[in-house]
Formats: C-alpha cells, sequence, structure tokens
C-alpha cells in the first residue's frame, strides 16, 4: 500500500516510504518507547474468526467531542470512492469510520497487536480445500447511512468493480482482483466491458452469502478482505466513477459532511450505524476534522502548546526539530508506531539502463542530511534500508547488494559514473513544491547528485498535487521526462506477495521504475503456487535476486512513525495494521 505522501519520495520520501500499510504492528507509547529506536514490526497478524458485536468497550472512554487530525505535508485521498482506496492515508481513516468491508482489523489492548476479525462477513471466510473458491457469509444487520440494510448483490456488485482497472487505475484491484480472481484476464470490469457477463463473484440473497472463484490459489483472501474494495457498492449508476468518489455513501460509524481534496475532510456521526453490527469500531467523538498538508512546523508548535485547540487534535508527524520536546513533554501521547514499509527511488528502467549508474545514484543520495531536513528522527523514523521487504517481515533476506549497508558516498559515485563512462549524466525528477520542509530536503537531494558527478534538471509540483498523479501517468508531459521517480510501500498484509509484485511486476500500478524482466514476473506468478510453509522464503529470495542483478529500486530507508496527542484524546494508540493513528478506539475526554 503506498502513502498518501508521496512528496517523501523524492523530498522527505525518498528516504524512507512515508506509509504504513496493512502490515505490521509493534505499537510503542510513552517517552521511553519513543526514545528507544527504530522497531521491527510484527511477522504476522493474529486471526479472531469468532469475534463478535459490538466491539469490547474501551475503558474510560466517554461520547462526545470533536477531533481535529492534522496531516503535516500529506494531501491525503485524490477522492473517496472505496473501491479505488489504496493509500495509508486515506484507507486509514474510511476503512476505520467510514467504510466497511468482508473483514477488518482490531487492537487487543493487552499486546497492542491488531487482529484480522470478521466485519460485513460473519467470520472470516470458507475456502475450499485448494484455497480457489471462498464463499462469505454476511451479517444480517449491517447497513447504509441511509437506514437500509447491505444485501449480498451490493456486496457482489463493490467486489466486482475492483475488477476495473481503468476506472480504478490507481485501485488495489489492480493488484490482487485482477491478478486472483478467475477470468480476470478476460473480463476488464463493469465499466469498461460494460454489459458483459462475469460469473467467478456469486451472489445468494437467501443465503445472504458472497462467493469469489480465484485464478490460483489464495489462501490470503481474510487478508484482502479487509480493504474497502471488497465492500459493497450501491447499484445501478448512483456509484458510477468518478462522481462516486466526491461524495461516496457510507455504511460505517460516520458518513461524510464536506470533502475538499488536499485541504479538509469532515465526518459527522452516521446515526444508522449501530454498535451490535460492528465487531470492532466504535463512535465515541461527535466529528473529526481531518487537515491536509499541514504545516509541520506549525503542527509541532500547535501540539506542544496544549491549548485549547491543540487538546482535542492529533498530529500524524512529529519533526526532528522538536523531536526532544515531544519525547520530554507528551510522555505515553507521544506514540511510536512500527510499519512494514519501505521508501525507494525508483530509476527509470527503460532510460537508466548501466546498472553501475543506477548504484551510482544510491551512492549520490544524502540520506543523513535528507532526513533531518524533511523532519525526520534518523534512527527513530528512519533507518538505512537494504532490501524492498522491511524489517519484520517474514522471509526478509539480510543481503547487501555491494556487500555492505550503501550511504552517501560521491567519490564512489563518480568512481562508478566513470566506468560507465557516463559523467555528468543528466537526472529528470519531479518534486512537491510549497513546503519549507519538501523543498530543504529537495535541495539535499540536488546538492548530493551534484556532489556525486550527477546533473539535475527538476521539475517542481505544487504539494497539494501527490506525486503519485504523475509518476502512474504514462500520458502525463511531466512524467514523460522523468528518468527517476520515487514511491512509498508498505506492505498491505505481512507477506512478500504484497511487496515485490506490486513494485516490480511488469506494467504494476506502482512499478514505477517501469523494471520489467520476464523470468522476474514467471517467478512472481509461481511463488503463490508453491506450499504455504515455502513462500515467505521464495520472496526473500526473489527480492534479493532482483536486487543483485538488476538493482531496479534503490531503497532509501525503513520506517516508524509518530503520532503526537492532545492532552484530552483518549486511548493514544497507534494502529498497526493500517499504519495511522488507531481511530476506531480515541475519544475525547469530558
Amino acid at each position: 500500500m503506498r502513502r498518501t505522501k508521496a512528496i517523501a519520495t523524492l523530498a522527505t520520501s525518498a528516504v524512507l516510504v512515508s506509509l504504513a500499510a496493512c502490515g505490521g504492528d509493534g505499537t510503542e507509547t510513552g517517552e521511553g518507547a519513543a526514545g528507544d529506536g527504530f522497531k521491527g514490526a510484527a511477522e504476522t497478524i493474529a486471526k479472531d474468526a469468532e469475534r463478535q458485536a459490538p466491539a469490547a468497550d474501551v475503558e474510560g472512554a466517554t461520547e462526545g467531542g470533536t477531533v481535529t487530525v492534522y496531516l503535516p505535508d500529506d494531501p491525503g485521498p485524490e477522492d473517496l470512492d472505496p473501491t479505488n482506496g489504496w493509500s495509508v492515508t486515506g484507507n486509514s481513516i474510511q476503512q476505520a469510520l467510514t467504510h466497511r468491508a468482508l473483514t477488518q482489523y482490531s487492537r487487543d489492548d493487552e499486546t497492542g497487536e491488531m487482529v484480522l476479525v470478521p466485519d460485513l462477513a460473519v467470520d472470516l471466510g470458507t475456502p475450499n480445500e485448494d484455497f480457489t473458491e471462498w464463499t462469505f457469509t454476511l451479517r444480517e444487520d449491517a447497513t447504509w447511512e441511509d437506514g437500509k440494510p447491505i444485501t449480498a448483490e451490493e456486496v457482489a456488485w463493490g467486489i466486482q468493480r475492483s475488477l476495473d482497472s481503468e476506472a480504478f487505475p490507481s485501485g488495489p484491484g489492480t493488484e490482487y482482483s485482477v491478478h486472483f480472481f478467475a477470468g480476470a484476464e478476460d473480463y476488464k470490469g463493469p465499466y469498461t466491458d460494460k454489459g458483459k457477463k462475469y460469473d467467478a463473484i456469486t451472489f445468494d440473497e437467501a443465503a445472504n452469502s458472497v462467493t469469489i472463484k480465484m485464478e490460483t490459489p489464495f489462501p490470503d483472501m481474510d487478508y484482502w478482505g479487509a480493504f474497502m474494495a471488497m465492500g459493497p457498492a450501491p447499484l445501478g449508476k448512483v456509484s458510477d466513477p468518478p462522481e462516486y468518489g466526491r461524495n461516496p455513501l457510507s455504511n460505517g460509524p460516520y458518513k461524510v459532511e464536506s470533502f475538499r481534496p488536499s485541504e479538509e475532510l469532515v465526518l459527522v456521526k452516521n446515526d444508522a450505524w449501530t454498535p451490535e453490527s460492528d465487531p470492532a469500531r466504535h463512535q465515541y467523538v461527535d466529528k473529526w476534522v481531518f487537515k491536509f498538508a499541514a504545516d509541520p512546523t506549525q503542527t509541532d508548535e500547535l501540539m506542544l502548546s496544549d491549548n485549547t485547540e491543540s487538546q482535542t487534535s492529533i498530529s500524524a508527524a512529529v519533526t526532528s526539530e522538536n523531536y526532544s520536546k515531544f519525547t520530554s513533554t507528551l510522555g505515553e501521547r507521544l506514540v511510536q508506531q512500527s510499519s512494514q514499509c519501505t521508501s525507494f527511488w525508483a530509476p527509470d528502467y527503460t532510460k537508466i539502463t548501466d546498472l553501475n549508474v543506477r548504484k551510482a545514484l544510491a551512492y549520490a543520495y544524502p540520506y543523513e542530511s535528507v532526513w533531518q531536513a524533511s523532519g525526520e528522527v534518523p534512527g527513530v523514523t528512519r533507518v538505512p534500508a537494504n532490501s524492498v521487504m522491511p524489517p519484520g517481515m517474514a522471509g526478509k533476506s539480510d543481503y547487501q547488494v555491494d556487500g555492505e549497508q550503501i550511504t552517501f558516498n560521491p567519490e564512489k559515485a563518480k568512481e562508478l559514473l566513470a566506468e560507465a563512462g557516463a559523467e555528468g549524466y543528466e537526472i529528470h525528477m519531479a518534486y512537491a513544491t510549497g513546503s519549507p520542509t519538501t523543498e530543504a530536503a529537495q535541495k539535499q537531494i540536488e546538492k548530493g547528485l551534484t556532489d556525486s558527478g550527477f546533473k539535475v534538471k527538476s521539475y517542481p509540483v505544487p504539494i497539494e498535487t501527490s506525486l503519485y498523479v504523475i509518476w502512474t501517468d504514462p500520458n502525463n508531459k511531466i512524467n514523460k521526462k522523468l528518468n527517476l521517480r520515487g514511491v512509498n510501500w508498505c506492505s498491505d498484509w505481512p507477506s512478500g506477495l504484497t511487496m515485490i509484485p506490486s513494485l516490480l511486476r511488469t506494467d504494476a500500478t506502482y512499478n514505477t521504475a517501469f523494471f520489467s524482466e520476464e523470468s522476474m514476473d514467471a517467478r512472481m506468478k509461481e511463488i503463490p503456487t508453491l506450499p504455504q510453509d515455502e513462500q515467505a522464503a521464495a520472496w526473500g529470495e526473489l527480492d534479493e535476486q532482483i536486487a543483485t542483478e538488476y538493482y531496479p529500486l534503490i531503497p532509501t530507508a525503513f520506517r516508524n512513525d509518530l503520532f503526537a496527542f492532545g492532552s484530552k484524546i483518549g486511548n493514544p494508540t497507534g494502529d498497526g495494521a493500517l499504519g495511522a493513528p488507531n481511530y476506531k478506539d480515541l475519544y475525547v475526554t469530558q
């Protein structure tokens, strides 16, 4: 899963993933925890198929109040269509508060770990013996915000929408539905192949169930079921894209009052939702206000002030400049959240064809300087990376492409450029402008490249526009000029399946390097068919093979997150499955 904060990719993110998706765990709180340095995420997410509604009450929770969430330098989701949701920022808000799916995550109060539990389904689904067919029996008491019951046909329709890569080019269905659902190669989705019948997704209204047939064994369908794309959509034209993404119908505890992309999202209580229908969510807060693209320095000042406004606020990031103040002032209200995420530079594999030039770029990246300039905390929110798969992921290999951890080394970069006969190689890159931190980070990047023997041509993009809009559009005029892009990626669940193919398979949506090798594609297709106990190691081996033979992606950092909670925010905790504050369980103390 990618972070909406693509800005960080070549400025702050090139350093590390600004995203913390549905993968890891390891929430830590308090001054000591936040100062303990980098934490590895959990290798697995436990499952509880028997979890019943309502969700257990949070001790001491009270109802009422408004919570304001600041997302520094993060423009937020481009739209709110649940089928299109594949960013950490958008998913963490919508999955927790406005939109339901087949399954979901719940935080265990004792361990702090996330657990996969039922949502619209009564359990985690029933597969056949070889995992090529899954049936989900649905709850009878889940409703839309207008009070109408959610039907099996609407769930089947919502899932079918995820197959339409043309209508939802940035949606997660491009990775999972399209590659695992039976017959998806011959069916382009309900909007692109309008009127064409698709038989792999069926529903039974009498049994209130949905059945999905797979092209190949897919034992992880219950994890995939937690995405909003595996939830319902209203029948008929009301859910046609792109209009539906501007004001979707809610079925969670909150509904949309207003949405201004790149600026603000306001959610209010959905009176049609009931706790008795939901095994994991709560509805303690009256209103949520999400402030996108917030100024990092101003947000820090607000959260440290403990004034009336800050007391009921949350910041989704803390800058390195003020980190020590936060650790001494906030105590348990500064939450360190581990995540299974990696940030990358992505040299264009079709343009930068010499392996030595790609390695030279790795040595030209001024890691520590960029981390500091972009407001990250070295050793806490950012550490050097060596692989695609992040720390804590089962099967991860501890290989080093050049024998040891690559660090900023301009002389080594110049040697590699000379060996390639590419002195003065010109780099074309886009970066986010309009934020002091992103611009400061870009200056460090350009200095590092120049000092390492490269020339740089930069294309500024307003911070309100996600760089992914440019990087993932082959027809974009700026994108056509670029030979260096980036990507921030977190696992969708703890498996190399959610990292390697998403970033390195030919024509994958977020393969911003345009890497393409038939033999590697074949291996990516083969690994999910292996016995389950062999797959983790196989992904780790493929990670190492691609890096050492081709080096198409330059890992710039592994990541932790820091969340700051106001003094009147109850139960300040993180969501390790979504890499965000634990919105489901928060409240305002009265």
